[in-house]
């Protein structure tokens, strides 16, 4: 059978309910003939019916429904009267109806299904023709009687050899109960969904919200005990909660087409309002939201698309003067990428002219001269989100009215989201919003400033950098009094959160620990004491004195039991970063991004112990953990760790190349390093940093467990022999067919 469509399988889910709210409504009004609220409530059901049948093409279904709302029309306005005959027709119908419904439901069509009797018997009550029905015997109304309770005088004796031949007289009673087993194990469309409060959704939330907080502490508990019980019974824990957490978030979730059902006809008003002929394709309608955000949503996409239709799409004379069809075409297009939706607004209008904003920022004084100059194209369309600013030539009804983008990008900001803005003058412009996909429970990377604890939200978080204090004494430089980081080839502006908090560090040592966090379109550095763990942490909302403050937008309880404020990535920009310390950042960045582009390669720099660093390509490098060391199991000779639901063989590299550890803790530093579908983890004392260097300069020495080394930031640094390594933690990796990369050639070649 075809899946039935969703709009026909919402369709059978609410008739179901209404034919047995129907039935209940008959037999009610036939003991209360003249009760009109009986009536009105059993045309309304009829009249819904109906409609819905007749836009869907179910000609039948229509039919019935359309010759019974006529019969209960005369019956609520009084022209006829209630008898036994008109609740049977009426009974009839609802029969008919439901026969009706469960061939849609089986094959998407109303199949041969008859319903000229049902409609002639309606259509006689209606006209006066019926004959007075005789009453229906009790005897038809009450089921068959079991073939054991049938009398057995009734039953003549066999004889007796052909008695012998013949199988045990089982059959009737396993036919006779058979249907009734089909029946009671097969589920309608009705009785696989049922409807919930939302309310009790969100109390489901809340009480998943709690459990995940207790899970947290109960996991980093069982992780400082030495009790192998404790700890497999705080894995199983986590996994239940886990998939509960799944499952609720999953109830809250909502396809975005419920808020996009509403905007044709808003295209269509304002298309006709502005002269404009306007075409609206919609690609992603399944796309799926937490139902909370899609409200959030509503208005700022309700906006993005009025200008659109306004601003974006030309009149049809002037879209034929360009070679355009005359019809304009407006797109929404909703996506997954990176635990985020993301929903794009596309026209292909006539696009937004830079030079033109530009020339009008200038006008209004939001910019200088000096620094429009500095500015590329695209950091120029992000001035149309300022406050007040405006290209619209003249006031009309749709535009003009105070409402800007600046509400729009305001109100996405709020729900953690960004928007982005794209244009080519005479092709059309795209407004891509990038939303979380809920509020409640998010992953995050717990830092400490001064002492105190803050989430960062990792949507928000690109990477992380360490630099010692040798490095960070010669890599953080100063330009125009702003601190910047040479990131591969790129000036990376930084802000450091104890000058944001007005508090003093507590880390003397002169390391610098940056998070690299993308916000308004650009990348900025915040500069942290020390990066805690990473953890699903739950989002409680904060008192209005706390969320004035702008630097926080929530707070959350840690699995020790502290209480963290989670860092507002958005705020922190705008307060921290201003225009021009992001154009100071920018100076010179075109020169330094040709120069990355010559031949390097990409490395990961740890450090192993005894003061000794190894560079890892990072051509495989799929993850950085954190990972307790509890979890290190043994299996025959090897270490094993469970990870994502696999089992990874553990390399501590410090063993395999001779190094003495100097890392002291719980937690173990980890490079999950992957190919096709086989894994590693690879133990490091700690992550020094990611490089993107040069490499002509390096030594042919091929040591134990190395290709060589080169000079990487004024340092020699090892160069890790990746197959062997991963060979002594897993024999079997390279047999693997999906396995096709020789690490060393390619190391090799690179050096």
């Amino acid at each position: 059978m075809e899946e039935i469509d969703e709009i026909v399988q919402e369709f059978l889910v609410e008739s179901h309910e209404n034919l047995d709210q129907l039935d209940r409504d008959l037999v009610a009004l036939e003991r209360e003939p003249g009760s009109r609220d009986l009536l009105g409530s059993i045309f309304r059901t009829i009249h819904t019916i109906k409609g819905t049948s007749g836009f869907l093409a179910f000609g039948s279904l229509e039919s019935v429904t359309h010759v019974g709302e006529n019969l209960l029309a005369r019956l609520r306005d009084g022209k006829m009267s209630m008898t036994p005959q008109t609740t049977d027709v009426l009974l009839a119908m609802v029969d008919k109806v439901r026969e009706l419904l469960a061939v849609i439901e089986d094959c998407g069509t109303e199949g041969d299904i008859d319903v000229t009797a049902v409609v002639e018997r309606i259509t006689a009550v209606l006209d006066g023709t019926a004959a007075q029905a005789a009453p229906t015997p009790i005897a038809e109304l009450l089921p068959d009687p079991e073939p054991e309770d049938e009398p057995q005088a009734a039953v003549e004796p066999e004889p007796e050899p052909e008695h012998e031949h013949e199988p045990t007289p089982v059959a009737a009673p396993a036919k006779a109960t058979e249907p009734a087993e089909e029946v009671s194990t097969r589920r309608n469309v009705a009785d696989s969904s049922i409807r919930v409060d939302v309310e009790l959704l969100d109390a489901l939330m809340r009480l998943v919200g709690e459990l995940v907080l207790t899970r947290n502490q109960i996991v980093r508990q069982a992780g400082d005990q030495d009790d192998l019980d404790l700890t497999r019974s705080a894995q199983r824990l986590n996994l239940i909660a886990t998939e509960l957490q799944e499952g609720v978030m999953k109830t809250r979730m909502q396809p975005i087409d419920h808020l996009w059902s509403k905007l044709p006809r808003v295209v269509r008003d304002l298309g006709a309002a502005c002269g404009k002929t306007v075409s609206l394709a919609m690609v992603g309608r399944e796309t799926e939201l937490d139902r909370s955000l899609l409200e959030s949503v509503k208005d700022p996409l309700t906006h993005l698309v009025r200008n659109a239709v306004d601003h974006g799409l030309e009149t049809p004379e002037g879209r034929v003067a360009a070679g355009k069809p005359a019809e304009g075409v407006l797109t929404l297009r909703a996506y997954h990428e990176g635990g985020q939706v993301v929903v794009e607004v596309c026209d292909d209008g006539a696009g937004i002219d830079a030079d033109r904003i530009a020339e009008k920022a200038l006008a209004s004084g939001l910019r200088t001269t000096a620094q429009l100059a500095q500015m590329s194209p695209a950091d120029i369309l992000q001035l149309i989100f300022l406050p007040g600013f405006s290209t619209a030539q003249a006031v009309t009804n749709v535009s003009g009215r105070g409402v800007g983008m600046d509400v729009v990008k305001t109100n996405i900001e709020a729900i953690g989201g960004t928007i982005e803005v794209e244009s080519v003058v005479g092709r059309g412009t795209t407004c891509r919003l990038r939303i979380p996909l809920t509020l409640a429970i998010v992953p995050a990377l717990t830092v400490e400033c001064a002492g105190d604890r803050y989430a960062i939200p990792q949507v928000s978080l690109l990477e992380l950098v360490a630099l010692d204090a040798d490095r960070a004494a010669t890599a953080v430089e100063d330009v125009n009094g702003a601190s910047v980081y040479r990131l591969r080839g790129a000036l990376l502006p930084l802000v450091r959160l104890t000058d944001v908090l007005g508090v003093e560090s507590d880390r003397s040592d002169g390391h610098v620990l940056i998070a690299v966090l993308q916000a308004e379109g650009k990348r900025f550095g915040l500069v942290i004491d020390r990066v805690l763990s990473t953890e699903e942490i739950v989002v409680k909302p904060l008192t209005s004195r706390l969320k004035s403050l702008g630097t926080y937008s929530g707070a959350t309880i840690l699995g020790d039991g502290r209480v963290a404020l989670i860092l507002d990535v958005q705020a922190l920009a705008r307060r921290a970063l201003t225009a021009e310390a992001l154009e100071r950042g920018a100076v010179g960045t075109a020169a330094e991004e040709q120069k990355a582009t010559s031949e390097h390669l990409r490395m990961l720099v740890a450090g192993i112990g005894g003061g000794r660093r190894v560079a890892i390509p990072l051509s495989s490098v799929t993850r950085l953990e954190n990972i307790a060391a509890s979890t290190v199991e043994v299996v025959g000779s090897r270490e094993v760790v469970q990870y994502r639901g696999a089992i990874l063989p553990l390399l501590r590299l410090d063993r395999h190349l001779g190094a003495i550890s100097e890392r002291a803790g719980d937690d173990l530093v980890v490079v999950v390093y992957s190919a096709g579908s086989r894994s590693v983890a690879i133990v490091v004392d700690e992550i020094i940093d990611i490089v993107d260097e040069e490499t002509d300069v390096h030594s042919d020495i091929d040591d134990h467990g190395l290709v060589g080394s080169t000079l990487i930031r004024d340092r020699i640094v090892e160069v890790l022999d990746v197959r062997a390594a991963i060979l002594a933690a897993d024999p079997k990796f390279y047999s693997d067919p999906d396995v096709e990369i020789d690490l060393r050639g390619e190391l090799q070649e690179a050096v």
